[in-house]
């Protein structure tokens, strides 16, 4: 029998209404595989098993009232580190930090709680977000629950070990380069970055945005039914719209794909994965969907643009910090950061300029088709103890060339299981389409998990 951590979201809900399962037994449930896997991990930060009691026992009180207060009511459910929730320090992943807790819940953490779900704890993120890697001065480093050994990806590390490993189904990561889809495709999940300004953030900045990372796609339809609230805080969210995030009866059939292998720069792709996302394309096509290859349109100059710019902004940050505290920042971070600091102004505005560079050739790339499927990252998970896939400061966005383009063009863009490697780890297929087709993006996600092979089972 399916252990109550192992339900789904949508499965929780509909046990709720039907009265054959109750929050407080689930959460008592999913708190003891916290308890039962977290020493190995390190997953979380802020973990509140009493909140979530007094939170999954009124959640019962109002199923058996029939008064549900929102579509995930009752849900158990985390929410990543730098997404404030009131009271509760947001160290961003450093000891550089100051700890002051927050003022008011975050956008994401405020649609939540409003909606009922049971909130289990924060997740770890490495230092500022900065990468591909739970490893932190703040937190102990974050491992996969596929191979304890290896990173589960980053920034959203925790969030991305947490849903592996069954702490509930529900679980919200950020994204401004990948921090959402690569952690979910190393750890077999289904995490959407959804199209830029979709889910209100606050403090807003470009690129930038909250999304779901679940074990299955309805669940990440679902929980984007309640991220996608308006939140006036965030002053460069989309208008609000009223979408169906139903994925049921989700076909590919008659979609024009593209296939897209080539990153243009950066690491070269495995051959596993080469093959894996080759495979998912068949699947497609075998499907009646029509796929066409896609040329690279990432270049050196862009990669070396985005870096250089971003360096620069951390060193801005850190140079704000007391010496005392800078000092405290993860070396692999201050390194890297350290290289904008002599960056002049021009090149400053050179570099920031590629943001758009970027846009504007992932757009027209992908015009012609209403997906792209493409891997999610080109390799597989380094060791936990790696900063990044180069485990280089120099070379430090080596591995984001799939994804980065989307967040500059404001595509909404899901990744999803699509095979193992050799080593039994999960490889992640990205599929991305057309700005503002969240809703057609997950049912095209929810068609291939239909269509492809059966998993392994959850770690």
């Amino acid at each position: 029998m399916q252990e109550l951590a192992d339900l789904t979201a949508v499965e929780l809900v509909t046990a709720y209404r039907e009265g054959t399962l109750s929050p407080v037994e689930v959460t008592e449930d999913v708190l003891a595989r916290i308890e039962a896997r977290e020493s190995e991990l390190h997953a979380l930060y802020a973990y509140d098993p009493a909140g979530a009691r007094e939170d999954a026992k009124a959640s019962e009180a109002r199923w058996q009232a029939g008064e549900p207060q929102g579509p995930i009511d009752g849900v158990p459910l985390t929410l990543k580190e730098n997404i404030a929730t009131r009271g509760t320090p947001v160290p961003y992943g450093t000891a550089a930090t100051e700890l002051v807790p927050a003022p008011a819940d975050a956008p994401a953490a405020a649609r939540v709680r409003e909606s009922g779900g049971v909130v289990l704890a924060k997740t770890t993120m490495p230092d500022y977000g900065m990468l591909t890697s739970g490893l932190s001065s703040f937190h102990t480093a974050s491992r996969n629950p596929w191979d304890p050994s290896r990173t589960p990806g980053g920034s959203s590390a925790g969030a991305g070990a947490a849903a592996a490993a069954g702490y509930g189904p529900l679980h919200v990561g950020t994204d401004i380069g990948g921090s959402i889809r690569l952690p979910a495709g190393w750890c077999g999940l289904a995490g959407l970055k959804p199209s830029f300004g979709r889910v209100p953030v606050d403090p807003p900045f470009l690129g930038r945005v909250a999304g779901p990372m679940t074990r299955t796609v309805a669940d990440a339809a679902l929980l984007m039914s309640v991220l996608s609230a308006p939140d006036a805080r965030d002053h460069l969210c989309l208008p609000p719209a009223d979408l169906d995030w139903s994925t049921v009866d989700a076909s590919v059939r008659g979609l024009r794909v593209g296939l897209h292998l080539d990153p243009g720069t950066g690491l070269a792709v495995e051959p596993e994965i080469i093959a894996a996302v080759t495979e998912a394309a068949r699947l497609f096509e075998a499907a009646g969907a029509v796929v066409e290859p896609v040329a690279a349109f990432m270049t050196r100059e862009m990669l070396d643009g985005l870096d250089r710019f971003w360096r620069v902004r951390s060193w801005s940050d850190m140079t704000a910090l007391p010496a005392e505290r800078r000092a405290k920042v993860l070396p692999y971070i201050a390194e890297w950061a350290e290289g904008g600091a002599e960056v002049s102004g021009v090149d400053t505005y050179r570099a920031f300029a590629q943001m758009d560079a970027v846009s504007v050739a992932a757009l027209r790339a992908t015009a012609p088709f209403d997906l792209v499927l493409s891997p999610t990252c080109p390799v597989s998970p380094p060791p936990t103890e790696w900063a990044s896939p180069t485990n280089d400061p120099l070379r430090a966005l080596e591995h984001i060339a799939f994804t980065v383009p989307y967040n500059m063009s404001g595509q909404p863009s899901l990744a999803v299981n699509c095979g193992y490697t050799s080593g039994g780890l999960p490889i992640g297929l990205q599929i991305t389409g057309p700005r503002f087709a969240d809703v057609a993006v997950l049912r095209a996600g929810a068609a291939f998990e239909r269509l492809r092979p059966a998993q392994h089972p959850w770690p």
